[in-house]
């Protein structure tokens, strides 16, 4: 008996309209992908995984029960189509050559994904000399997608860095960015699972607008947030920071130190011109009633040179609640 090879890619379309009875095409394919986002998500990204998981659980239950068990299918298949792309013809976008068979690019502003082939011969363009170099200098290097579609082109940019020898899940880190939410979803799916260091944003490029951003396991394993974060602006991105204060308790005590000192306004004109936030402790113990000063590098803990300099006071009391309240992470919740 001979056993013929599974198509997991139509598998999927075979599950996604045995799933279209009560709900269109183009519902179940973007429901798909976001709760397959949001499970990737949540296996690594503490700081927003209890309004996703909220989310996912809103989309389920919108399913009949009969319907809830094709998703783990779906997902299931997906995973082994990519694994056969990674074995055979190399990173392949999957979902989008999908996206396509369901004539799903029709539908409100015809969206038309980049042919893989295509795309194969421009990154195979891009990814030379140059990029040999970047890596030999700094150990890595940076793509940014401004349009990423289904990530095709991320795709096809890792192909052609493991045809040249370069580890595109060690060499590589990605921010991709795509207006469309349903997008975003499927290019961070594929860039998770086929190992890639990434920051995924839906948002736009344009306006500069973010609205969401997605990090894969990779990224956050193997500690990308520290060396090499990503944004629509050069601002200090809120998630960013709450991944690191998860990832390292050390760093956590750190912000709240510096927020702690920011909210002290300086007083003099040399701390002004210095741009030094000071917070000024006065001891009140009978032995000692000078006034020590701490700055924000925390690298000196200093008297003021003039002994009768005023600093602002800061209740001992209120001063010793913050110290012990620093010890705490700033998400005890996630």
């Amino acid at each position: 008996m001979i056993k013929t090879k599974t198509d997991h890619r139509q598998e999927i379309i075979k599950l996604i309209k045995q799933a279209s009875y009560s709900k269109d095409t183009w519902k179940i394919f973007s429901d798909f992908c976001e709760m397959t986002a949001i499970t990737i998500s949540n296996s690594c990204d503490p700081t927003q995984r209890e309004e996703r998981e909220n989310r996912y659980l809103d989309i389920i239950r919108s399913y009949e029960k009969r319907e809830q068990k094709l998703f783990p299918d779906m997902f299931a298949h997906l995973v082994l189509a990519l694994e056969e792309k990674t074995q055979t013809n190399g990173t392949e976008d999957v979902l989008g050559v999908i996206f396509h068979e369901l004539e799903l690019h029709n539908k409100w502003k015809a969206q038309f994904f980049t042919p893989q082939h295509i795309s194969d011969m421009m990154a195979k363009m891009v990814c030379g000399d140059e990029t040999q170099t970047a890596i030999q200098e700094q150990g890595y290097i940076s793509v940014l997608e401004p349009a990423c579609g289904s990530g095709v082109m991320l795709t096809s940019f890792c192909k052609a860095m493991k045809e040249n020898g370069l580890n595109y899940c060690d060499q590589l880190v990605v921010m991709a960015v795509d207006v469309d939410e349903k997008c975003a979803h499927m290019t961070y799916i594929q860039m998770a699972l086929y190992g890639v260091p990434a920051v995924i944003i839906h948002g736009n490029s344009l306006s500069l607008q973010e609205f969401s951003r997605w990090y894969t396991p990779i990224y956050v394993l193997n500690g990308w947030v520290w060396c090499e974060t990503f944004g629509l602006t050069t601002a200090r991105n809120r998630y960013d920071e709450m991944l690191k204060c998860c990832l390292e308790p050390s760093y956590a005590t750190w912000r709240q130190v510096e927020a702690l000192l920011r909210a002290t306004p300086p007083t003099d004109t040399a701390a002004k011109s210095q741009e030094t936030t000071v917070l000024t402790v006065e001891d009140t113990s009978p032995t000692n009633q000078q006034q020590m000063r701490f700055d924000v590098d925390m690298e000196a803990v200093r008297v003021p040179e003039s002994a009768g300099e005023r600093k602002p006071k800061i209740a001992k009391p209120t001063l010793e609640k913050e110290l012990e309240q620093m010890q705490l992470s700033l998400f005890p919740d996630s």
